[in-house]
């Protein structure tokens, strides 16, 4: 018997659920950063959305799955289901109706620690 939609849907906080103080914790951890780094590589509209293996990380499999349901349980990513795929995508414009310029300034200061001859 197939699987219907609604059975694979995960669930989300609504935009006014949404918290500071979580969406910081979620993106304090640097694994969880280089995430929402990933998917939205040039700060422009929602972001590219991409599988959860698409993101190189070096931890577990386990410990990969943990960072990304973190991050859509504060509000920081959506994920959908594409055929038996889960895709990423940040909620950019959630984020930045509830909080202005926050996301932009996070990505900006990670990409600067990552580059090279950059000093953090």
């Amino acid at each position: 018997m197939p699987t219907t939609t609604a059975a694979r849907e995960l669930p989300h906080p609504a935009r006014e659920e949404i918290r500071l103080a979580t969406v910081l914790h979620a993106l304090s951890d640097p694994m969880r950063l280089r995430i929402a780094t990933a998917l939205d590589p040039h700060g422009e509209g929602e972001g590219r959305g991409a599988s959860c293996s698409q993101v190189d990380l070096p931890v577990s499999p386990s410990t990969v799955t943990h960072h990304f349901r973190v991050l859509r349980e504060a509000g920081v990513i959506k994920q959908c289901y594409r055929g038996t795929a889960k895709i990423n995508c940040l909620r950019r414009t959630d984020l930045d109706t509830l909080y202005p310029g926050l996301l932009d300034a996070i990505l900006t200061g990670a990409r600067r620690e990552t580059e090279p001859g950059t000093a953090p």
